[in-house]
């Protein structure tokens, strides 16, 4: 099929959702130890999930910048088990939310809006540092000249 990516190609669909599927639970088990080693108490700001957030989208952009712009070849499932699986269960926007209304719940709505803000600005911002030191780590990919 034209335009489809060569991991989920045919055959391979079961292969990507294996490998999604045991990166995520390794993922999301790292994630669930990061919480257990540092939990947050009820009404407070929840400092692990914000950083769990921050590190994974700042792994995220250094990543995708090896794999899909640093001329690195790469066996096709790499993408889908760390991108998706790893640092998908990794990270956890759903603990966000419920750490959201934890906050508002315990009378912190203004911390709760404060985190709602913070944790966006900074899995942005690790998200496009991350990509721009690895780029320039990394320098310009064969065919795509270098930057004035």
């Amino acid at each position: 099929m034209p335009g489809q990516r060569a991991e989920t190609a045919g055959h391979r669909l079961w292969q990507v959702l294996a490998v999604i599927s045991a990166g995520g639970a390794a993922g999301a088990t790292a994630r669930y130890g990061a919480e257990r080693l540092w939990p947050t108490p009820d009404g407070a700001f929840p400092w692990t999930t914000f950083l769990v957030n921050v590190v994974g989208c700042g792994l995220i952009g250094f990543l995708m910048v090896l794999l899909a712009e640093g001329g690195w070849s790469a066996h096709p499932l790499l993408r889908p088990f760390l991108g998706v699986g790893v640092l998908g269960g990794f990270t956890t926007f759903s603990t966000y939310t419920l750490d959201f209304l934890r906050l508002v719940r315990h009378g912190q709505a203004p911390a709760a809006l404060g985190y709602a803000a913070v944790t966006l600005v900074g899995a942005m911002a690790a998200v496009w540092l991350t990509a721009t030191v690895t780029r320039r780590l990394v320098g310009p990919v064969a065919g795509q000249g270098a930057a004035p």
